[in-house]
């Protein structure tokens, strides 16, 4: 077991099978009220079963809070960015929208902006995350560091660049060879002035 101070959260996305049940497990944390705060993405279902758990990253410097006009989201001493305190927040969404991950989420039958808190009321007493706590494929990882460099394989990646933002997270990805990665998200974009209906493209 490790204490919250010493705990390393690993994502190694080659390893998710697609299983869900780390969506399933994080509905039963007592923090969360029978609501998941984790998702599970598929990467291309036309060509691939890929799929890619996502948690929050957990940033030392979080944007989500910097921008929560209610300063209902806070950071605990050990690094751990908490979902927002009920009495404060408006649901403004203004977290959702800041953060990198896109992380937090509306929900609706609360009325409060929700995320991943690492399942801190078990984290903080030695024991797993729900989620980490069930994958069978360990494609969600949490231990000491000494333990990973032990027992797995790969680098842990903490920081991040967007654009003009550099962010250091608490999470890490587990990637066989770290380095800088361009990641284009959607179809090729195409100069609207030029061809504004799309013609060329659709052939």
């Amino acid at each position: 077991m490790v204490s919250a101070d010493q705990g390393v959260f690993a994502i190694d996305q080659s390893r998710c099978i697609g299983c869900g049940a780390c969506v399933q497990a994080c509905a039963e944390c007592d923090t969360h009220r029978g609501v998941s705060l984790i998702q599970l993405d598929t990467v291309d279902r036309s060509s691939t079963t890929q799929t890619v758990p996502q948690v929050c990253m957990h940033c030392e410097d979080p944007t989500c809070a910097e921008v929560c006009p209610a300063d209902a989201i806070k950071q605990n001493e050990d690094g751990v960015v908490q979902s927002s305190l009920k009495p404060r927040c408006i649901g403004c969404s203004n977290c959702v929208y800041a953060c990198p991950f896109g992380i937090p989420k509306y929900e609706a039958s609360f009325d409060q902006m929700m995320k991943c808190d690492m399942c801190y009321d078990r984290t903080s007493e030695g024991l797993k995350p729900m989620c980490a706590s069930v994958c069978p494929s360990e494609a969600l990882w949490y231990g000491s560091a000494e333990e990973f460099e032990q027992t797995r394989k790969g680098t842990l990646v903490h920081d991040w660049t967007f654009g003009n933002q550099e962010v250091r997270t608490k999470a890490a990805v587990v990637v066989d060879e770290p380095g800088p990665v361009d990641v284009f998200i959607g179809r090729k974009p195409i100069h609207w002035l030029d061809d504004p209906f799309a013609l060329e493209t659709m052939g």
